[in-house]
């Protein structure tokens, strides 16, 4: 049982469904509890709620809040944060994710809350179309507006919201050199797993020794562009096998090589919001190169014995899929998108290809498999990338001054 403590200012951070209070930011929580301030998460209720709770070590408390455009259902989120803020009296209200976003900021500035700070970690509504997009950019301006503070996660996601005039450039600042929560490079570090050990897991994978590994981890949707790894995959590959590949896409031949390539999938489907296309799924299952683990709660022994990363996403924040991976000596393909176009160089950590793209993915994979020498040396600075510029320590620290910082100047709008 936790108890509140009057003689430290009240952070409380909400985040639309558990599992993101839980994974995203997990021990930021923490950190900021023991720099002297009382937190407080709040998001649906869930296991993973009571267990960002034991992880974290503060109180959390459950309002349920959906994804999906629920009016009734968003109206009665506002209403039950606005006694929840009146009643706790926070100093700062945090938000992560849109849902608890405009829910949070709404609710906290009726209630009077003083510091009212939203993340943005992507933007959903940069792939909605007609009258979605008008409702979601309606959405997204009044959570700016009821914020005190906006921080976009990346430097594109900053110059994406002063494009589309969703607030004032005054209101916005990114935290550190991006990224929600950094990464911990002393965990995602691939001295951790042994040469037997990563042997062993590929052989229960039928993984061979010599095989080359592409690996994605994420959201099997089409939006992180799952439709165009697979499509490409298969066709660089002959379908697993060397081949002919189809000669009238450029760059679709498949490769001969002497070891073999395999396509490792880790993460859920979630066929209710984005579905991947029946023909995608389908070489999933059927494709024997292809290799789907599911969601894993440690993502780390699987890049351990993978080659390269490859993030085709359609949008994103700053994801730290990107940082994970390089932090374990991948170099990463990733689309040319905010967030990964600035944790991967051209020509020195990685790849960088269009995003929807399925030619220049395919042609980005042929790449790095033939030219073993220029992979080498992507592969040589990938970590080193990572740590220089985004360790989770040093995010935690600037994210604590800011919020130092603002109790200091007691202002808010």
């Amino acid at each position: 049982m936790f108890m509140e403590d009057y003689s430290r200012p009240k952070l409380i951070r909400i985040t639309t469904v558990p599992v993101s209070l839980k994974t995203l930011l997990k021990g930021q929580l923490r950190f900021m509890h023991e720099n002297a301030f009382e937190v407080v998460g709040v998001s649906s209720p869930g296991i993973e709620l009571q267990e960002a709770a034991q992880n974290e070590g503060v109180r959390v408390v459950p309002v349920e809040m959906t994804r999906t455009i629920s009016p009734l259902k968003d109206l009665k989120s506002v209403w039950k944060l606005f006694f929840f803020f009146r009643r706790e009296k926070p100093q700062i209200v945090h938000t992560h994710t849109p849902k608890a976003g405009i829910a949070g900021m709404l609710a906290a500035r009726l209630a009077g809350v003083p510091h009212r700070l939203h993340t943005v970690a992507g933007l959903p509504l940069l792939e909605a179309k007609g009258i979605k997009r008008v409702l979601l950019n309606v959405v997204e301006k009044a959570t700016y507006a009821c914020a005190t503070r906006v921080y976009p996660n990346s430097y594109g996601l900053f110059n994406i919201i002063i494009q589309n005039r969703y607030t004032r450039a005054e209101k916005l600042k990114v935290i550190g050199n991006g990224s929600s929560n950094g990464i911990d490079t002393t965990r995602f570090c691939a001295a951790h797993f042994s040469e037997a050990y990563c042997q062993q897991l590929r052989h229960s994978l039928q993984i061979q020794p010599d095989d080359f590994v592409f690996i994605f981890v994420g959201r099997m949707v089409g939006d992180k562009g799952i439709n165009e790894l697979v499509g490409a995959f298969s066709k660089m590959t002959g379908q697993g096998k060397s081949g002919s590949g189809d000669p009238h896409i450029p760059g679709g031949e498949s490769v001969t090589l002497k070891s073999g390539v395999k396509l490792l999938l880790i993460g859920n489907f979630e066929r209710d919001l984005d579905p991947l296309l029946p023909d995608t799924e389908r070489e999933i299952n059927t494709n024997p190169d292809i290799i789907f683990a599911g969601y894993q709660s440690d993502v780390r022994p699987f890049f351990a014995i993978s080659d390269c990363l490859v993030f085709p996403s359609y949008r994103e924040g700053f994801p730290n899929v990107v940082m994970q991976a390089g932090a374990m000596e991948l170099p990463a393909i990733v689309s040319n998108i905010n967030g990964c176009n600035e944790i991967v160089e051209e020509g020195k950590n990685g790849m960088i290809v269009e995003p929807k793209d399925q030619e220049a993915l395919q042609s980005a994979m042929k790449y790095v498999l033939e030219h073993r020498v220029d992979y080498d040396k992507l592969k040589q600075h990938a970590r080193d990338m990572i740590t220089s510029r985004y360790e989770q320590s040093v995010i935690w620290a600037a994210l604590l001054e800011e919020y130092r910082n603002l109790l200091v100047q007691n202002t808010g709008s």
